[in-house]
């Protein structure tokens, strides 16, 4: 339900998000990156990758310089408001947000991590470090 209190842990380092061609084969940087995270999508369009800053090779279409955020624990498929309670205050912040979901939770990419924190922890959320610790903005 949208308010309720989530816990964000910040996932280490910069993340890249890629553009490649849609029939382009998933290249072998992209499945070898290392990191807490890296996600492969393809649609009709265009192939995606995001995976970690320096992971990538230079002449690939990309964004760098985002931070990731994981919302901790798993929340159902069923679950509303989820990823509106988190990116709705980044939103009224007009911090950017690229969200991607996985099975078990949501990661939201934001382009100003220091204002995220920001406007996160205003909004009554907790956001945690690798370590578990909170983070301070």
């Amino acid at each position: 339900m949208p308010g309720d209190s989530r816990i964000l842990r910040v996932l280490p380092g910069a993340y890249a998000i890629c553009r490649l061609d849609s029939d382009q084969e998933v290249p072998g940087w992209a499945s070898a990156a290392a990191g807490e995270f890296t996600s492969i999508t393809r649609s009709r369009d265009e192939l995606s990758i995001i995976c970690p800053a320096d992971a990538l090779p230079d002449r690939t279409t990309h964004e760098k310089d985002w931070h990731c955020l994981r919302i901790e624990g798993t929340s159902g498929l069923d679950e509303p408001g989820v990823l509106v309670s988190v990116a709705g205050p980044l939103a009224d912040a007009r911090i950017s947000v690229f969200a991607v979901a996985t099975y078990d939770t949501d990661y939201l990419l934001v382009n100003d991590i220091a204002g995220a924190i920001t406007a996160l922890r205003q909004a009554g959320h907790r956001v945690v470090s690798d370590g578990g610790r909170d983070v301070r903005d």
